[in-house]
């Protein structure tokens, strides 16, 4: 009785409307289609308000998402969405194949290690004057790499015709992409399944352009 009266707590997630890590999250639950609250995180106004000390208690690395669930405080947004999945019904996130599931796995990995980490907030903010370029490298290098493995794995969506975790980490990774004025028209397989993503409800509901935290000058 206990942990079914956590289960009915509201989740609270701790982001940032522009992190595509946090957007992975609100991505999840939407697709789970579980309601949850915000606490929004600027990692931009006074100094960052992820560095706090009050912040460090929840995420030691000071980033964002963390997520308070079922009693426990969560970081790395592909740790909290893999809980989600094993925790909640709903659309599986995962393929039950266990070779798809590793191409899923294979994907998310590509974009939440190498890509996204390279053109965060923080690695840019120590390039300086150069972040820019730095940024669409990285991403290129990353992206040329990614849409040669979904011409072989994608359907409708990133593994076949099923929403995946590989999808959830694709959209927001094509938003920074344009965010830094990468020509995504470069990669047909990636535009493709980007502009079915945001088709979706469960994308567009969690777009960054409509948080509660989205600067007005940034809203849809």
């Amino acid at each position: 009785m206990h942990v079914s009266l956590r289960c009915l707590v509201k989740p609270l997630l701790h982001g940032y409307f522009r992190s595509s890590c946090s957007w992975r999250v609100r991505i999840a639950f939407a697709l789970k289609g579980i309601d949850y609250d915000q606490v929004p995180v600027n990692l931009i106004k006074d100094g960052g308000q992820q560095l706090t000390d009050q912040y460090k208690e929840l995420n030691p690395m000071q980033q964002v998402p963390a997520v308070t669930i079922d009693g426990v405080t969560l970081s790395q947004s592909l740790a909290i969405i893999q809980y989600i999945e094993e925790t909640r019904p709903g659309p599986a996130l995962l393929p039950a194949d266990p070779q798809k599931r590793a191409k899923v796995r294979m994907i998310c990995d590509l974009i939440a290690s190498g890509i996204q980490p390279l053109q965060n907030l923080y690695v840019l903010q120590k390039i300086g004057e150069d972040k820019v370029s730095w940024a669409q490298h990285f991403i290129i290098r990353g992206f040329v790499a990614l849409e040669s493995l979904l011409k072989e794995t994608a359907g409708k969506y990133c593994v076949g015709d099923e929403i995946s975790m590989a999808d959830i980490c694709l959209a927001p990774q094509v938003y920074n992409a344009e965010r830094f004025k990468v020509d995504v028209d470069q990669f047909p397989t990636i535009k493709r399944l980007n502009q079915t993503l945001l088709a979706l409800e469960a994308f567009s509901t969690s777009h960054p352009s409509c948080q509660p935290d989205t600067p007005a000058d940034l809203r849809a």
